[in-house]
Order: C-alpha cells, then sequence, then structure tokens
C-alpha cells in the first residue's frame, strides 16, 4: 500500500499527495496527518494537490474530513495547487470544501497560516543578533 508522506516544516505540516488516491489510502493518510499533528503540536497542515489531474468527489470529501480532523486538533488546513480545471470540477459537483482554505502554492499558503496565527514573520527571527542575545527590539 502506498503512503503519502507528510513533512514538517516549522509547525507546519505539509501533505504532497503525488499518486491517486485509493480509499485505503486516504483513510491511512487521515490517521497519519492524526498522529503528526498530535505528536509534533503543529498548527498548520498545507495539502498542496499539484500533481492531481482529476479531483472527484471521493477526494473532495476526503480533503474535506481532513480539515475537520485538523481542525479538531488546533490545526489550520490550507489547500493549495490546485489547478482550474480541478476547481471548476469541484464547483460543477457542488463541493464546497467547507473549512478548508486555498492558496495558489505552498509559499502563500505558509503565509496564510502564519497570517491567521498572528505571526506575520512565518517564524523566522529578522534579526539574529536580537535572537543570539535573547533581546527583544522596541520601539520608542
Amino acid at each position: 500500500m502506498e503512503r503519502v508522506p507528510i513533512l514538517k516544516i516549522g509547525d507546519i505540516l505539509l501533505v504532497s499527495i503525488q499518486i491517486d488516491m485509493s480509499d485505503q489510502t486516504a483513510v491511512t493518510l487521515q490517521e497519519d496527518l492524526a498522529e503528526r499533528i498530535v505528536a509534533t503540536g503543529c498548527h498548520g497542515v498545507i495539502i498542496d494537490i499539484t500533481a492531481l489531474d482529476i479531483v472527484d468527489s471521493f477526494v473532495g470529501r476526503m480533503l474535506s474530513t481532513i480539515a475537520s480532523i485538523s481542525r479538531v486538533l488546533d490545526a489550520e488546513t490550507v489547500v493549495v495547487g490546485m489547478r482550474p480545471a480541478v476547481a471548476i470540477t469541484l464547483v460543477e459537483l457542488g463541493l464546497s470544501l467547507n473549512g478548508i482554505r486555498t492558496a495558489l502554492n505552498v509559499e502563500r499558503g505558509m503565509e496564510l497560516i502564519a497570517a491567521s496565527r498572528g505571526d506575520d514573520d512565518l517564524g523566522y527571527d529578522d534579526d539574529p543578533e536580537d535572537a543570539e542575545s535573547g533581546t527583544a527590539a522596541t520601539s520608542s
């Protein structure tokens, strides 16, 4: 059975779907992702569907279920890399993907998650000297 890789980047889990999703693969992904969210304490999940040419009602429901599971575990879900044809198909199927935000690419998805958490700098310190000395920059 094929598994979908789940990568940790900061406090975000990146899921890149590169294979056709069977029922068993989807169930395994949901279980693996839920376990990784709990184990890592991540607050964001990005699902990259760039490689998917076709999204049917099954994949749409799977994405909605993953978003619901993630939300219950305190992680926001953003789907990235959606092709125009996929978006049109989802709308034609009447799948609104409730609870899922979308972005054009992974970078924008990360920005969305950071902005929703009030962390506009994506977790990277702009001034390495301040981080090393333990002081914070203040304005007068």
